[in-house]
């Protein structure tokens, strides 16, 4: 295998910030639960975390946050009485690994200890086939004769952020199989863990003690013989279609894996992950580096993604932990999306299904928010619910440890347009109408409601406006007209008119029920009105520069050095009320830029350039999600070497674990899916200059020169093709399987892509 596909360290982390970090570069998933890159032996106090998709809890004021269950992985082992742990035994040899293939973690040390070497050797996978389980292989040997005892079984000292979460924990043993179960506080769901093994060696036991339910194997091993067990393991709640209860379920689920054995249910796991990559994967010849990264990259959102049928989305944080409670942000409709889109369509699918299942918490949020609106006012930290999980008080101050009042939750409007834009932009690459009529045109329309309600008309203008927001750039709050934020507004009011009109087309009697249901019909007349009167502050007539909101000018000019100068504590935030960059132009993240890259057939090249050159200096970049909205202008106007870096910058973020992992006495450690996302984009929409709509695919190449060639593949209405882009030409396969010719426009040449036939362009 090569080394592009695998993630290496020989190095063991003893701090536990090292141990944080390298939990998140070696975490594995599926979908249903993450597990921590973290050793067997190693417990609470090492951040292992099996966190699972969709189930959140909350232990009296603190934040609800997913739900960690028990550690149906762990092991320990002792060599004539004596611990053995990377923690404190010395170590000959350490090995881990991740192979991004078929996301499989390996673990191989060699420990000394009292004049022996125990080898211990170690591979684990969450099933891509079975999403509820996971299973281990576990070897170990000695080079000379020793009493080894063996500790496996569940773990059920759960490492928690605000917990604990899971209440009336027990363990049993039910023929053979290890179960721990327990309920959650809040709502009083059950979850319940269970392990099987397979072992042909030694004499076992079973007993509980501090919080593990165990097995217990004695074995008098002999020197060089290698003694090899597999474990088996199921988690299941009660958010889970079955029809048993959730001990039930996961007994008979570890049974089956049992049953099938280690090797079968691996072949079944790496055939899904195989299916994975053959849609997704992104190739690079000639540059190693930015192949590795981005290769890592798409592993951190594949992983991610949430399993079909359970209109679950994806976290901020993905499945790597608790951070920002596992809550789901706009990161995930504009930085991670696009992704699916255009390569699993049917992933993006549940993830706005998710969106559909929350809008009553959209609602309510937009009924109780400040005065009260109507429509749909999504979340901006949404939960299993909908309802807005983000507190007033958001992040702490790290010298006075008072927390400080922020607008996050109040006044980042943006998120419904958001939600709306990437429902539209499904319609538009898929040509699929079902999720329309499932909900999704309903919450365009609720999210156009919203911004109506939230909107003001300024009768001596003759327009509307959105005033008193926060736009990406967090550093200043309560702004008024935003340019990203009155464009994302603007937008839904157009997509709004566009899906009226294609719904009263199409399905005239469905569209008349829907406008029934929400009372909406004498409402859709101003949403016209205001798609062509609401205001987006234009570029100067001059400079081409756009103000970021007004009076943004009027605030002081001064560099990001001066800015951070002044800090006095590595972690203070520079928004909120006091914070340093408040009072300046020093803005968070690409907010303009974000506008340019979002919107970019609305602007000109000219402008779009105007606006890098002067944003980019005043950019700090405290959001993973900025550097690759910088990338892809910069890609757009010909800077190809800054987006190259940029890219670099969020393609790296996970895999190099270089991020801050506080912001102010708030903890943010974890991967970043969204800046995952972002280096796809980049890749593929940046440097290949792909942008789709509902007529055609265009390839606009912007290839950075230290690359050969770049090849990904892209779903296009319900079709599949194979793009290689070089230097000088693009080569398109469609699938033969395709079932339709599809218009193409390559560096401005129209083409059509018949199935099964090659088309070649040359551009250069």
């Amino acid at each position: 295998m090569s080394n592009l596909w695998r993630v290496t360290t020989d190095k063991v982390s003893r701090e536990k910030e090292n141990i944080m970090r390298t939990g998140n570069i070696y975490q594995i998933a599926n979908g249903y639960m993450g597990y921590r890159g973290t050793l067997d032996e190693f417990g609470p106090d090492e951040l292992v975390g099996i966190t699972l998709a969709g189930i959140y809890d909350r232990v009296g004021d603190a934040w609800r946050e997913p739900v960690n269950a028990p550690n149906g992985g762990f092991t320990k082992v002792t060599l004539d009485g004596k611990d053995i742990s990377a923690l404190a035994t010395r170590i000959k040899k350490h090995r881990q690994s991740l192979n991004l293939a078929n996301a499989v973690f390996e673990r191989e040390t060699d420990f000394k200890s009292r004049g022996k070497i125990l080898k211990i050797k170690s591979t684990r996978f969450l099933s891509a086939d079975q999403p509820n389980s996971g299973a281990i292989k576990y070897s170990l040997t000695v080079d000379k004769a020793a009493r080894v005892r063996i500790h496996t079984g569940i773990d059920y000292n759960i490492w928690d952020l605000n917990g604990p979460h899971l209440l009336k924990l027990t363990a049993k043993i039910q023929n053979g199989i290890l179960l721990v179960q327990g309920i959650t506080g809040e709502t009083a769901k059950k979850v319940a863990v269970a392990e099987a093994i397979d072992l042909d060696f030694g004499s076992e036991t079973q007993e509980t003690r501090g919080n593990k339910n165990l097995r217990v194997i004695k074995l008098d091993a002999e020197a060089n013989k290698t003694y090899t067990f597999y474990k088996y393991f199921a988690v299941y709640t009660e958010n889970d279609p079955v029809k048993t209860s959730v001990e039930e379920a996961a007994i008979k689920k570890v049974q089956e894996a049992k049953g099938c054995g280690y090797d079968e249910c691996l072949n079944r796991h790496n055939a899904q992950w195989a299916k994975k990559w053959d849609y997704c994967d992104v190739t690079i010849e000639g540059d190693d580096d930015a192949q590795q990264a981005l290769r890592y990259s798409l592993f951190q959102l594949l992983i991610a993604a949430p399993i079909q049928g359970s209109a679950n989305s994806i976290p901020a944080r993905a499945l790597s932990g608790q951070v920002y409670k596992g809550a789901i942000f706009w990161d995930t409709e504009m930085f991670m999306f696009p992704f699916f889109l255009y390569t699993c369509p049917g992933k993006a699918v549940e993830l706005l299904r998710y969106r559909i299942k929350t809008l009553e918490g959209a609602r309510r949020k937009a009924k109780t928010e400040g005065t009260g609106y109507r429509g749909a006012f999504y979340a901006w930290e949404s939960q299993e619910s909908g309802d807005d999980a983000c507190t007033y008080f958001n992040i702490g101050d790290p010298l006075t440890k008072r927390n400080l009042r922020t607008h996050f939750r109040d006044k980042q409007v943006h998120i419904s347009g958001d939600v709306a834009i990437a429902m539209w932009e499904y319609f538009k690459i898929t040509g699929d109408d079902s999720l329309l009529l499932e909900g999704g045109a309903e919450v365009i329309l609720e999210c156009a409601r919203f911004y109506y309600s939230y909107a003001y008309f300024k009768k001596d203008k003759n327009r509307y406006e959105i005033l008193d927001v926060v736009g990406p750039d967090e550093y200043h709050e309560r702004v008024n007209n935003n340019a990203f934020t009155s464009m994302v507004a603007k937008t839904t009011f157009e997509i709004a008119n566009a899906t009226v009109n294609y719904l009263k087309q199409k399905y005239p009697g469905r569209f008349k029920a829907l406008a029934k249901k929400i009372d909406i019909a004498g409402e859709l007349p101003l949403f016209v009105e205001a798609a062509d009167l609401l205001y987006v502050p234009p570029p100067d007539e001059k400079t081409g520069v756009i103000e970021q909101f007004d009076a943004y000018y009027q605030l002081k000019e001064t560099t990001i050095e001066a800015l951070k100068a002044g800090m006095v504590h590595p972690d203070e935030y520079l928004g909120a009320g006091q914070g340093l960059a408040v009072p300046t132009r020093v803005i968070k993240q690409a907010d303009v830029v974000m506008m340019l890259n979002q919107f970019k057939d609305r602007y000109s090249d000219k402008i779009k350039k105007a606006n890098w050159e002067y944003y980019e200096p005043r950019t700090e970049h405290g959001s993973s999600l900025s550097a690759c909205a910088y990338a892809m202008v910069a890609a757009d106007i010909g800077k190809l070497d800054r987006a190259y870096r940029y890219f670099l910058q969020t393609a790296k973020i996970d895999i190099e674990a270089r991020y801050k992992t506080y912001v102010g006495t708030i903890f943010i450690g974890g991967s970043h899916p969204a800046a995952n996302g972002g280096a796809w984009m980049t890749a593929v929409l940046g440097f290949g200059g792909v942008k789709a709509n509902a007529e055609e695919v265009a390839i606009n190449p912007k290839l950075y020169k230290k690359w050969k060639a770049l090849r990904f593949k892209l779903a296009y209405k319900g079709d599949r093709f194979s793009v290689r882009i070089t230097q000088k030409d693009v080569a398109i396969v469609p699938d033969a399987l395709n079932k339709s010719d599809h218009a193409f426009r390559v560096a401005g040449q129209s083409i059509v892509c018949r199935p099964g036939k090659l088309s070649f362009v040359k551009y250069r």
